[in-house]
C-alpha cells in the first residue's frame, strides 16, 4: 500500500493540501546590502488519498503496470494510461481514475480522456521539476557557503567579492535558473537520498525545502565538503549539519547549564574555573563552557591590557571565540580517548591560550612583562609570545588526564606545522598508537600565512603519507581577514585562505566567530570527523583583528573603512552575555560578579610576579626530555663511550647487509652483485661507507635504540649505495627491511623514503627527534646543497632552540657533499654555513655530516675491522701514519683538510715523492674544533709550514672558520698557508675544466709557498 501511495510521488510532485497553500508567502530580508532567502518556517503536508482500488493486494499488480507504463505507455489499456498520466499531472484525489468508455460510445469518452490529459503537463517536465529540485539541494551544498553570514563586520571581506552564485535562491527570480516560478513553492517535492533536511520526513514544499537548506547552508556556518571523493564522508558532513533543529537552545536548557556553572565557580592556581554541564540531545554544545571560556578570555586581554598598555602583546580580541574553540576540540577529543595534544600557532594569542588553555601559571605570563628580571644562565630566551609550555592536567569535562603541548615557534608563522607533526608522529609511535587514537595535534593559522606559505601545502602533503601521517589533525584558522597591513585581495588569488586544504579532501567548516555557539558546534563536529575518519580538518574563524598587527600599530593607515567598522563593534563576550541576559538565562548582577571575581584573580597572580627576580627559561619547556637532565638543567653524562664492536658482531651484522633474510624472495640481479661483493668485504674484514654504516645502524638496534632515516630516496640511497629496502622482483609491493633481521628484541628500524619537500621533511624529523633523546633520527638530503630550500628550519629551530627555548634536540642532518663536476647545484652543502653558526659548546646539539659521494666506491676509501673493535672511539683527528711519523724533524710542511681531498692529496704527494717531507692530517671534527689534537699534531712537526687545504673556493668550504683556529693553536707563532681564489658559484659545471683547476690549485697549495 506504501508501495502505492509513492508511485506517482516518485516522478511529479504532489499537489500540496490546502493548509500548505494558505501559507503567508515567503519574507524577504535584507542581509548585507543584498535579498536574503526566505526565513525559517515549517510547511506540514497531508498524506495523498489513496484511490478506491488501491487497497489490499492490487497494489503490487498496479505498481507493476505503473513500471510498465513507464517504459511504454501503449504496453498497457488506454484507460491505465489516462488513469497514470491524469496522477501524474496532479489531479486531486479520487480524480485520475475515469472509468473505460462504454462499448458503444468508446470514440466520444475517450475523445473526453484525451481531452483532460492533453491539458496537464507532461511525463518530462514533472521530471525536469524534480531533477531541478535535486540540482537545487546540490547547489546549496556545494555554494551555500558563498552566501552565509559568515564576516561579523558585514562588509563581506572574508569571502569573494563577487555577486552570489546564480544556482543559489537568494530571491524568487533565481527559481528561473531552474526552470520553476513562484507557483511551484508549495508543490511537494521527494527528497533525494543525498540530503538530510527533512528528517523523519521524505517529502517536503519546495518552500519548506529551500529554507531548510538556508537554515543549513547560509546562516553563521559555511560548509565546504563536496569536493571530498568519498561518499560516506560526505554523508557524514549532511548529516551533521542539514538534520533539523540540530542547533536549537530552549531558555530553560541555557538557564540550567548557566546555573551549574554559576553554582561550581570556584578559584584554582590562579584560574577561574567555571561548572562545566552536558545536555543530551543538543549535539553535546556546552554553552556554559563557550560562555566561561569567552569570559576568561576577554577579562585576560583587558587586564593585560590595563597592566601594559605600551607592550606588544599580539592580543585575540576580535577572536575571543577561540578559546572555546579549542576547548571544545581538547574536551570532545578527550572524550574520544585523545591522552596527548600537541599544538602550534603563531604569535597572535599564545599568551592568552598559554593561561587558558594549557593553564600556564599567571604570575609567570605576568612577569615576562618585567624588563628588569635577570635572566637564568640557561641560554638566551625568545620574547614573551614566541614561547611554548608543556602541562598534564585533569581534564574537567572528562575527569581524564590529558597531557597539552605548545610548541615554540619563531617569527616564521607557519615554520612550526612539521615540527608540531613529526613530534606528534613521535608520541604516537613510543605509546603504540598505530592509529592516533591516544595522540593527536591541533595547528592553529592566520589567515595570511595559511594561504600564503609554502610550508602549509608540504605538511598536508604528508597527512596521509605511511611513516609520516599523524591520522588526523584539526587545524583551527583565526581569520583576520587581513594580513599586517594587506588586503585579501592582494594576498592571495583564492576565494578563501582555506582552499589549501582541498588537496587532501579535508573539510573547511568556516564560522562567524561572533556567534559563539555555532563555533563550539562546528568544533564538536571538527573533533568528531578526526575521530571518525582520521583525517585533517580545517575550521576557518572568519573574525577581525580590533588592534593592528600588535597594540603598537595604528591599522587606519592602510585600512580606514574596516576599522571604523571594527571601533563600533561590540566585543563577543558582550553580546553573548546581553543574549544570555535578554534570554534570562542569567542576571546582569551575576555577570558582573564574575568579572569582579576574575579582576581579583588576576590582581593577585600580577601581585606575586612582583617577587620574581630571575626569568628562567626552563619554566617553558614545550618538550622535555624526563631523565636526561641532573637537577642542575645539566644532562647526567656527556662522556664518550667506546663505539668499537666484537669480531662476533661486526660478522654477523656484516652477514644481515649481504643477504636476504627472507624466504622466497626475488632480488634484482643488479643487488645481487652488490651484496656478494658486501660479503667479499666481510669476509677481508673491511667496511665501505655503506658497510659501515650497516654496523653502525645494526649495532644500535641491538642495544635497543629505535633509528628512523627518512629524506628523498633514502632507502636505496641516492647514488645506489645504500640499499636498506629489498624489493621482491615478482610480487608487487612487497619488501624486506635486513636491517629489522638483526636480533630478536631489537629496536625498529624507520626507513622512509620521503615526498619531494626538505622544508616540510626536515621540520617533520626535527619534531619527531624532540620527544625523545634515545633514539637516532637522521634526515639526508638528495644532494647536500638542497637544505637550502629548508633554511628556515635550520636557522630558526636546529641552531638556536636550545639557546632560545632550552630545548634540546639529537637530529643528525646527511648531506652529501664534493666537488665532483656535477654542477653548482649538486656540489657543495654549503658547509661555511653551518660552521657560521656553531660555537664550541659541547652540549648535545644536532649533527650535520657531510657525507660523500664518489668515496662511497673509491678503492681505498676503507677502514679496517681492527679499527671498530671493542675499546676503539670516534676520531675527531686523523693523523697521519705514513714515513713521516719515523722523521718529524724533517717535516717541511703538514696539510690539514677533510673530506675526499684527503685522497688526492695522498696521491700527488706519492707522484711527487714528498712522503717524507709532506704530512696530512684530517680533521673528522670540525666543531667542536678539536684543539687538544691539532696541537698534538702541530708539536710533532715542530719545523713544519702550517697549509690548510680544501676543495671550495675561498669564500666558501671551512677556511675562515678553520684558520684562527688554527693560528690560535699555535699561539700565532705559525702562518696558516692557503691559495683558492672566492668565486660566485660553488663550481664550473664543465668537468675537464674544472678537473684540471682543482688538481692544480691543490697541488699548488701544498708545494707552494704562499703566506696569506
Amino acid at each position: 500500500m506504501h508501495r502505492l501511495r509513492t508511485t506517482v510521488v516518485r516522478l511529479r510532485p504532489i499537489a500540496a493540501p490546502q493548509t500548505a497553500k494558505s501559507q503567508s508567502q515567503a519574507r524577504l530580508a535584507a542581509v548585507g546590502g543584498a535579498l536574503r532567502t526566505f526565513q525559517p518556517m515549517r510547511s506540514y503536508t497531508a498524506s495523498v488519498s489513496a484511490e478506491p482500488f488501491l487497497n489490499g493486494t492490487s497494489s503490487n499488480y498496479v505498481e507493476e503496470m505503473y513500471y510498465a507504463w513507464l517504459e511504454n505507455p501503449r504496453s498497457v489499456h488506454k484507460s491505465w494510461d489516462i488513469f497514470f498520466r491524469n496522477a501524474n499531472a496532479g489531479a486531486p484525489p479520487g480524480a485520475a481514475y475515469q472509468s473505460p468508455p462504454p462499448l458503444g460510445g468508446a470514440a466520444l469518452g475517450l475523445a473526453n480522456a484525451q481531452a483532460m490529459v492533453g491539458v496537464q503537463p507532461n511525463v518530462e517536465k514533472l521530471v525536469e521539476d524534480h531533477l531541478a529540485v535535486q540540482s537545487l539541494v546540490r547547489a546549496y551544498q556545494i555554494r551555500g557557503h558563498h552566501v552565509a553570514q559568515l564576516d561579523p563586520l558585514g562588509i563581506m571581506a572574508a569571502i569573494d567579492p563577487g555577486p552570489p552564485p546564480s544556482d543559489i535562491i537568494t530571491s524568487n527570480d533565481k527559481l528561473e535558473f531552474y526552470g520553476l516560478d513562484e507557483s511551484d513553492l508549495d508543490k511537494v517535492f521527494r527528497l533525494p537520498t543525498t540530503t538530510f533536511i527533512g528528517g523523519s520526513e521524505s517529502t517536503l514544499p519546495l518552500r519548506e525545502i529551500i529554507q531548510r537548506l538556508e537554515m543549513a547552508y547560509c546562516q553563521s556556518i559555511g560548509v565546504e565538503f563536496m569536493f571530498i571523493n568519498d561518499l560516506e564522508q560526505c554523508q557524514w558532513i549532511r548529516q551533521k549539519f542539514e538534520r533539523p533543529g540540530i542547533m536549537q537552545f530552549t531558555l530553560e536548557e541555557k538557564r540550567t547549564l548557566l546555573a551549574r556553572m554559576v553554582r561550581s565557580t570556584r578559584s584554582r592556581k590562579g584560574y577561574l574555573k567555571l561548572g562545566i554541564g552536558l545536555i543530551s540531545g543538543l549535539g553535546d554544545i556546552d554553552l556554559t563552557s563557550c560562555l566561561t571560556s569567552c569570559f576568561l578570555l576577554a577579562r585576560f586581554e583587558e587586564f593585560l591590557q590595563r597592566k601594559w598598555s605600551s607592550e606588544k602583546r599580539f592580543g585575540l580580541e576580535g577572536c575571543e571565540s577561540l578559546i572555546p574553540a579549542l576547548k571544545t576540540i581538547i574536551d570532545k577529543s578527550s572524550m574520544n580517548g585523545v591522552e596527548s595534544i600537541i599544538m602550534g600557532m603563531p604569535h597572535r594569542g599564545r599568551l592568552n591560550v598559554l593561561a587558558n588553555v594549557i593553564r600556564k601559571e599567571l604570575d609567570q605570563i605576568f612577569c615576562q612583562f618585567d624588563s628588569k628580571l635577570e635572566a637564568a644562565d640557561e641560554g638566551s630566551g625568545d620574547v614573551k609570545y614566541h614561547l611554548g609550555m608543556w602541562h598534564r592536567r585533569i581534564n574537567r569535562v572528562t575527569d581524564r588526564n590529558i597531557t597539552l603541548s605548545l610548541m615554540a615557534n619563531p617569527s616564521h608563522l607557519e615554520a612550526v606545522d612539521p615540527v608540531v607533526q613529526g613530534k606528534t608522529k613521535a608520541e604516537q609511535f613510543y605509546c603504540g598508537d598505530t592509529e592516533g587514537n591516544r595522540v593527536m595535534s591541533i595547528l592553529l593559522h592566520g589567515d595570511a600565512a595559511f594561504a600564503g606559505q609554502g610550508v602549509v601545502y608540504e605538511t598536508f602533503h604528508l597527512s596521509d603519507l605511511p611513516s609520516y601521517t599523524t591520522h588526523g589533525t584539526i587545524h583551527v584558522v583565526v581569520n583576520n581577514q587581513i594580513g599586517f597591513t594587506t588586503d585579501p585581495r592582494v594576498a592571495r588569488s583564492s576565494s578563501y585562505p582555506t582552499d589549501v586544504a582541498k588537496v587532501v579532501n579535508a573539510p573547511i567548516f568556516h564560522v562567524n566567530a561572533d556567534d559563539p555557539e555555532a563555533v563550539m558546534y562546528v568544533c564538536n563536529v571538527a573533533a568528531e570527523w578526526r575521530a571518525t575518519f582520521h583525517k585533517d580538518v580545517v575550521v576557518d574563524l572568519v573574525c577581525y583583528r580590533r588592534n593592528g598587527h600588535n597594540e603598537m600599530d595604528e591599522p587606519m593607515f592602510t585600512q580606514p573603512l574596516m576599522y571604523k567598522q571594527i571601533k563600533k563593534q561590540k566585543g563577543v563576550l558582550q553580546k553573548y552575555a546581553e543574549k544570555l541576559i535578554a534570554e534570562g538565562a542569567v542576571t546582569r548582577q551575576e555577570y558582573e560578579e564574575e568579572i569582579a571575581k576574575y579582576d581579583k584573580i588576576c590582581e593577585e597572580a600580577h601581585a606575586r610576579s612582583k617577587d620574581e627576580k630571575i626569568l628562567h627559561i626552563k619554566h617553558w619547556l614545550d618538550s622535555p626530555w624526563p631523565g636526561f637532565f641532573n637537577m642542575d638543567g645539566q644532562p647526567k653524562s656527556m662522556t664518550s663511550p667506546s663505539t668499537g664492536l666484537t669480531e662476533e658482531e661486526l660478522g654477523h651484522i656484516g652477514h644481515i647487509a649481504s643477504s636476504v633474510p627472507v624466504e622466497d624472495f626475488t632480488i634484482h640481479g643488479g643487488l645481487s652483485r652488490i651484496l656478494k661483493g658486501r660479503a667479499a668485504m666481510v669476509g677481508q674484514r673491511v667496511c665501505d661507507w655503506a658497510l659501515g654504516e650497516y654496523m653502525a645502524f645494526g649495532s644500535l638496534l641491538k642495544e635497543g635504540t629505535h633509528i628512523r632515516l627518512s629524506g628523498q630516496d633514502v632507502e636505496r640511497g641516492t647514488f645506489s649505495h645504500r640499499h636498506h629496502v629489498l624489493h621482491d622482483q615478482n610480487v608487487d609491493k612487497r619488501i624486506c627491511i635486513p636491517m629489522n633481521h638483526i636480533a630478536p628484541n631489537q629496536a625498529p628500524y624507520t626507513v622512509c623514503n620521503s615526498s619531494l619537500s626538505e622544508y616540510g621533511v626536515l621540520g617533520f624529523e626535527l619534531g619527531f627527534a624532540m620527544a625523545s633523546p634515545n633514539a637516532l633520527v637522521l634526515w639526508e638530503a638528495q644532494f647536500g646543497d638542497f637544505h637550502n630550500t629548508a633554511q628556515c628550519i635550520i636557522d630558526q629551530f636546529i641552531c638556536p632552540g636550545q639557546a632560545k627555548w632550552v630545548r634540546q634536540n639529537g637530529i643528525v642532518l646527511l648531506l652529501p657533499h664534493g666537488m665532483e663536476g656535477m654542477g653548482p647545484e649538486h656540489s657543495s652543502a654549503r658547509p661555511e654555513r653551518f660552521l657560521q653558526m656553531c660555537n664550541e659548546d659541547p652540549d648535545a646539539y644536532p649533527l650535520i655530516v657531510f657525507t660523500p659521494k664518489s668515496l662511497l666506491r673509491h678503492p681505498d676509501a676503507k677502514s679496517n675491522f681492527d679499527d671498530m673493535l671493542p675499546g676503539t672511539h670516534f676520531q675527531r683527528l686523523i693523523p697521519d701514519s705514513g714515513p713521516v711519523c719515523e722523521k718529524p724533524d724533517g717535516v717541511k710542511r703538514i696539510v690539514f683538510c677533510t673530506g675526499k681531498v684527503y685522497y688526492e692529496l695522498t696521491r700527488e704527494r706519492k707522484n711527487r715523492g714528498m712522503d717524507n717531507t709532506v704530512a696530512i692530517a684530517r680533521i673528522e671534527q670540525l666543531s667542536p674544533f678539536p684543539f687538544d689534537q691539532v696541537k698534538v699534531e702541530t708539536d710533532r712537526y715542530p719545523n713544519a709550514d702550517l697549509v690548510w687545504c680544501q676543495e671550495e673556493h675561498k669564500n666558501q668550504g671551512y677556511y675562515d672558520y678553520v684558520k684562527p683556529r688554527l693560528r690560535t693553536t699555535v699561539d700565532r707563532t705559525r702562518p696558516v698557508w692557503y691559495d683558492q681564489p672566492p668565486s660566485l658559484t660553488p663550481l664550473c659545471f664543465v668537468l675537464k675544466v674544472f678537473s684540471l683547476l682543482s688538481h692544480v690549485c691543490m697541488c699548488e697549495c701544498v708545494f707552494m709557498y704562499m703566506c696569506v
